[in-house]
């Protein structure tokens, strides 16, 4: 997969945009990738890097201010404490520039305990329930949840899904998204369906890079 977009990059503009930090997307996609892509928005494009520099970051703290945000997390704390789940490990929230990442079961679990948590939530609609009850508790906050990656919640200001970082990327005529959490309550589902760009929806690393080569063969 790397080595498919490391030539892809040589050839057209590419651009990744998460809920991670930048650390944590440098360290899936690797640190040669992020230095040669033009853009890396992690945390939804509140925190930007070109070609490896950071150019711009903007703090959830400025635009929510503390007392919401106290509220938003001893809520989740108290909630998380009354789940029963097959495993629990550490760091249930993570705060960062852009966003909020709320995990039930701990940013510090294995990957097999990652991946045993996915199948569980799957089953027992443990994030979409949690969310669920965020927007109840929350309604009249400025705040917006979003099921994200295999075992967490993006939490962020209205507006500042993943479509920020389109304000980024006004001098491009096409933008194509790819994207895994495509459907309503996802992550990915504003800027899927959002008219600036054109969304492909996949389902793995090997089905992503399969369609970057079909849509781009003659520079994969």
């Amino acid at each position: 997969m790397t080595e498919c977009l490391l030539k892809l990059c040589s050839n057209i503009p590419l651009a990744v945009v998460s809920g991670s930090d930048f650390q944590k997307v440098s360290s899936q996609i690797g640190t040669l990738a992020t230095e040669k892509f033009s853009y890396i928005f992690s945390e939804n494009g509140l925190v930007v890097h070109s070609y490896g520099q950071k150019i711009k970051s903007t703090n959830i703290i400025e635009h929510v201010g503390e007392e919401i945000l106290q509220r938003f997390i001893n809520f989740c704390l108290q909630y998380m404490s009354n789940l029963w789940l097959p495993r629990k490990r550490g760091n249930f929230i993570e705060f960062r520039n852009g966003l909020i990442n709320v995990c039930p079961v701990g940013r510090s679990c294995s990957q097999e305990e990652r991946d045993e948590f996915a199948k569980y939530d799957a089953k027992h609609k443990i994030r979409e329930d949690f969310v669920m009850k965020m927007r109840s508790e929350f309604h009249s906050s400025p705040l917006e949840f979003a099921i994200g990656g295999q075992i967490s919640i993006d939490v962020f200001p209205k507006g500042w899904d993943k479509r920020y970082c389109l304000q980024f990327l006004k001098d491009y005529d096409t933008i194509h998204f790819f994207g895994d959490k495509t459907k309503e309550g996802g992550n990915d589902y504003e800027i899927f369906n959002d008219p600036r760009t054109i969304g492909h929806t996949v389902t793995s690393p090997e089905n992503t890079e399969a369609q970057l080569k079909a849509l781009f063969p003659e520079y994969c």
